[in-house]
Formats: structure tokens, sequence, C-alpha cells
């Protein structure tokens, strides 16, 4: 066990110590706030105050672990070891910034919380992340701080020992649109197919019909291949489902195509499944359709749905998370940027959603994700060999810290058309190497 000390003990503190010590390092801590209970124990201590009192860990708390008011802070750069970090402590701290607040200005996403600036979607965009403006986008930074005050603390007190950090491997497919052109329903069908030749589009016109005949595989119905992929690691992977209305961001086969409810079954049969909610529901007037679709997949299903992952990855703090909550959901995975890989939160490792307006952590867990196919392809606009490098790197700066590597795929880029060929191969890679470190 580690004991810590701080001047006052509030949320914050509380909160990030645990998330740092007890979720990450997986290590007992106990608080006080009283400097003769703290100097007398014979634990290994970390000392989180304004005052040091010898050659204990040290870190003075940057202020904004204290500060009660949603406001942006001051935040200057730091370095340290060649690298850039912020939230500086103080020249006896034994490190030169304050990973506590650092980790918590991050985990808690308290710059989505204050910025205007969003993309055509009304999302808080990569590139005005602190993480991107100092380069640290790809590196699961609190994964790294976290390890680097077990080393600090190691070296004062060296019988303290830490669990060796393990590799979780963690496959999530979305099923925006089941399929391309089948089960659409008559009338869809047919405009699709008016469409597209009064476009010009003869090919496109042709593979629908040959498609609707039973002459030709519907070219997003790539399940087999992700059957075949996961062989022998389903309770590994987790599916969502698109089940809202036909709208202009929502287009997937209707909830009630009978065929599209067989394959919600038969795919629940064999691996974890949740929902996704879509991109109606996210609106300020969504509450209501975000309950229908979650009571829609659990009729289909039949149990309890707690999963969940917002359709165009759309988060709005805290309403999305507060709305899941109230929903039933345990655990969300749309902590990512659709626009760029890396580690939108600053970890690998599932956490628990703080609410800042009201200073207090929840009970729903968020499971941040590292790589998307269409950030890859759509946005990066990366070959299929520079997806593999960027996909291989980034699993192996989690594989390094111990945390959970975890992508977004759809069955629709496995089709290995137009401008995802190649991808498949990408897919198949990337799963070999993740079974096969997770289970190392």
């Amino acid at each position: 066990m580690i004991l810590i000390y701080t001047d006052e003990l509030n949320p914050r503190i509380e909160y990030t110590t645990r998330l740092i010590f007890t979720t990450i390092l997986q290590n007992e801590i106990s608080f006080t706030t009283k400097s003769s209970e703290f100097l007398k124990s014979n634990l290994p201590k970390f000392n989180y105050s304004y005052e040091k009192f010898g050659d204990e860990f040290y870190i003075k708390p940057h202020r904004f672990m204290h500060c009660k008011a949603l406001i942006q802070p001051n935040i200057q750069p730091v370095w340290y070891n060649g690298e850039k970090f912020f939230f500086e402590s103080s020249a006896d701290s034994d490190l030169p910034f304050d990973p506590l607040a650092a980790s918590f200005y991050l985990v808690s996403r308290y710059e989505e919380y204050l910025e205007t600036e969003k993309d055509k979607y009304k999302r808080f965009p990569a590139r005005e992340s602190i993480l991107e403006k100092y380069d640290l986008l790809k590196k699961p930074v609190v994964n790294i701080w976290a390890r680097l005050m077990a080393e600090k603390l190691k070296t004062r007190f060296p019988k303290l020992q830490f669990p060796d950090p393990k590799f979780v491997f963690l496959p999530t497919i979305d099923i925006d649109n089941a399929w391309a052109y089948a089960n659409k329903g008559f009338w869809r069908s047919a405009g699709s197919i008016v469409k597209a030749v009064s476009k010009g589009n003869f090919t496109e016109a042709g593979n629908r019909y040959r498609v609707l005949r039973g002459k030709e595989t519907d070219p997003y119905d790539t399940y087999d291949f992700l059957n075949e992929t996961f062989k022998g690691n389903e309770d590994k992977v987790l599916f969502f489902f698109l089940l809202g209305n036909y709208k202009r961001y929502d287009k997937n086969v209707s909830w009630k195509n009978r065929q599209f409810q067989k394959l919600i079954r038969e795919t629940a049969e064999k691996y974890d499944a949740g929902i996704h909610p879509s991109y109606s529901s996210s609106k300020k007037k969504g509450k209501k359709k975000l309950a229908n679709e979650i009571k829609k997949l659990e009729e289909i299903l039949g149990f309890t749905v707690t999963k969940s992952r917002q359709h165009f990855l759309r988060l709005r703090f805290p309403r999305t998370y507060r709305r899941l909550l109230k929903a039933g959901i345990a655990e969300d995975f749309s902590m990512g940027y659709p626009s760029q890989t890396g580690f939108r939160a600053g970890i690998c490792t599932p956490y628990f959603f703080y609410d800042l307006k009201r200073e207090a952590p929840t009970a729903l867990k968020i499971v941040p994700f590292q790589v998307m196919d269409v950030s890859l392809r759509n946005y990066m606009n990366l070959t299929p060999e520079q997806a593999t490098v960027e996909i291989e790197q980034l699993m192996q700066e989690v594989k390094t810290v111990g945390g959970t590597f975890a992508y977004i795929w759809h069955n629709e880029t496995l089709n290995e058309q137009d401008n995802w060929q190649g991808y498949r191969e990408v897919f198949r890679k990337m799963n070999r190497k993740g079974f096969e470190w997770a289970h190392v």
C-alpha cells in the first residue's frame, strides 16, 4: 500500500490518484491529511502537498487541482528528458511537472468543455488538442507518467512492487450499413437504381441489380471474412449496431427488417454486442431517440444492452455521457478522434468518466480506442503499407505500458473495392499481431 498525503483531499485529487495508482499501476493506496500520521508511517509515501518534509517522493500540486471554477488554466510548457510537458510543479519536486494535474486535464477532457471550434459534424477537432500541439498525441502519456511515478517511488522504497503491465487487444466493429444494396426494401432499392442510371453510374446500377437478383454477394457482406479472422477469439470482439431511423447521416437498413434482425442475433451468439447511437440521437433533442434505439436492440437481442459507441463519434461533454448513464449504459467506446490516430485522452487504460460540471466521478467506464479504418484511409490518406506501420507503432506504444489497444473497423471497408483495396490485408495483419501479443 502507498500512503498519500495532501493538504485537502478533494474529488479531483482522489479521482486522479486512484486512476494512476489503483487502475493503472494496480496498487492499493490510502490517504491522510494529517502530516504527523504521514511522517510516522512506515509505508511507501507520496507527498502531494504544498510543503516538503524530507526525502519522501514529493510533487507540489498545480493550483489547477484545487480550482473549483470551470475556466481555462494558464498552461505553460515544461521540458523534461527532452520532451515537452505541462502543469509545472516546483524546483524541489521530484518531477518538474505535475503528472496528476496533467493527467486529470486530459482524461476529464477539460479542454473539450471550453473549446468553441468544431468540425462540420460539431466534433472537437484533434488539431485543437494540447496533445497534438505538444506532439504527444501518439503516446499514452498518462500511462507513461504513471510508470514514471512508479519508478520514482521504487527508487525510494525498493521493496515496493508493481505488477507487470499486460497488453489487451480489443477488436470492435461498427455496423453502420449492414448491406450496400440488399435488404433495403423495394422502393428504396428501386429508387437507388433509377438514381444511379440517371447519373450515368451504370456499373453501380448493374451491381445493385445483380445483388438483388442473388447473382452476386453484397459488397458489404464481409461477415464470413470477419468470422474467419476472429475464429478462436470470439469472446474478445465487440460489435455495435446502428438502429436509428433513416436520416441524412443514419442510412442503415431498417431495424424492422427481418434479415437485419437475424444478422444481429446471429452476431450476438458469437460476439459481444452494443448499441451504436445514431447521429440524430446525439442532437440536443435526441434523448428519447437514444432510449428508443437501445430498447429496439434489447428487444431484438433479448438481453440488456450496456455497451455503446456514438455514431460519427459525436461527443458533447457532459451531455452525451450523462444521457448514456441515464439510459443504463455502463461502458462507452467513443473516446478517440475521427481525423487522427492516437490517444485522445492521453490514456490506453479503461477509466471512469469524471463529470466536471458536477465535480464528481461517475459509474460510466470509458474505453478509449487508438485506430479507426476511416481515419487511416479517408482522413490521413495512408496507403495500406503506411497504415500497417502506423498501427504497429501505436500497438507497440500500448504494449510497452501494458494498456488496451482498441480499434474501430467497419464491415463495409473490408470489401476490397475502390479506395479500400489492400485494407483487408491491413486488417488481417493487425488482428494476427494483436491476438498474438495478447496471448503472450
